[in-house]
C-alpha cells in the first residue's frame, strides 16, 4: 500500500514465482520413453525365438537414434539430480528420503550410460552400420544380447527415487499426497512384476511416464519442497 494525496492505494501483489527445475524430469521422461521403448532394437519374434541368423535384422538406424537421444536423457538425469540437491535437500535437512531421490537419479544415469552405449555400439557394428565389417555375426549377437535389457534395467534407480518421493509425500508431507500415491502405483507395479517374473527391465515401462507426471506435479502443484 502507498499513500497518494491523502488516500491509501493497494498495489497489486507480486506474481508468485513458479519453480521450473522439475520440468527437467518431464523432458527426461518423454525422451526416456522414446529412447528406451520406441527405439528398442528387438526384432520381431519368430518360431524358435531369436537366433544368430537373425541378428542382422536389427535396425542400426533405431540403434543410433536410441543411443543419441538416450545420452541426452542421461545428461538430463544428472542435471535433475543436481537441481534436486540444490533446491530440495537444504529445505528438508532431516529427510533421508530426499537424499535417496538424488542418489537414485544418479544411479540410473550411470546405468543408462552403459545401456544406451551398447545401443550405440549396435548401431556402429550392426549390419549396415559404418563399421559392420569389424565384427562377425557372432560378435554382433553378443551386442544384441547386451541390448536385450541394457537400456531397460537402468531405470531401477528412478524406481527407488519414486518410492522415496512416495515416502516424502505420505509420511513427511513435504510433497503433494496425490504425487505420493501415483509414485506408489508407478513403482509398485513393476516391483511386483520383477518379484514374480524375474524380468529386470520392468521399471522402464512406468518410470519414464512417472517422471513426466511427477515433474508436472512439482512444477504446477503445491508441494512444500517447491513452494
Amino acid at each position: 500500500m502507498s499513500p497518494v494525496g491523502g488516500r491509501v492505494e493497494v498495489g497489486e501483489a507480486p506474481a508468485r514465482h513458479r519453480t521450473r527445475w522439475p520440468l527437467l524430469a518431464v523432458a527426461a521422461g518423454v525422451l526416456g520413453a522414446f529412447a528406451t521403448i520406441v527405439m528398442d532394437v528387438h526384432v520381431a519374434e519368430a518360431d524358435g525365438g531369436m537366433t544368430l541368423d537373425r541378428v542382422d535384422d536389427v535396425s542400426v538406424v533405431k540403434a543410433r537414434v536410441g543411443f543419441a537421444v538416450g545420452y541426452v536423457v542421461v545428461a538430463l538425469l544428472i542435471v535433475l539430480a543436481a537441481a534436486w540437491r540444490r533446491h530440495v535437500e537444504p529445505r528438508v535437512p532431516g529427510s533421508t528420503a530426499a537424499r535417496v531421490v538424488s542418489a537414485g537419479l544418479g544411479a540410473s544415469a550411470a546405468a543408462l550410460t552403459l545401456g544406451y552405449g551398447w545401443r550405440g555400439a549396435m548401431g556402429i557394428y550392426g549390419e549396415g552400420g559404418p563399421e559392420d565389417e569389424e565384427f562377425d555375426r557372432t560378435a554382433r549377437y553378443v551386442y544384441y544380447v547386451l541390448n536385450d535389457f541394457g537400456a531397460w534395467i537402468g531405470w531401477l534407480g528412478v524406481l527407488v527415487a519414486a518410492f522415496a518421493i512416495a515416502w516424502m509425500a505420505l509420511r513427511e508431507r513435504t510433497v503433494s499426497r496425490w504425487i505420493g500415491w501415483i509414485s506408489v502405483l508407478a513403482a509398485g507395479a513393476p516391483t511386483v512384476a520383477m518379484a514374480v517374473m524375474s524380468v529386470p527391465g520392468m521399471p522402464a515401462l512406468t518410470m519414464p511416464f512417472w517422471l513426466v507426471v511427477a515433474g508436472l506435479g512439482l512444477t504446477f502443484g503445491k508441494s512444500t519442497i517447491t513452494r
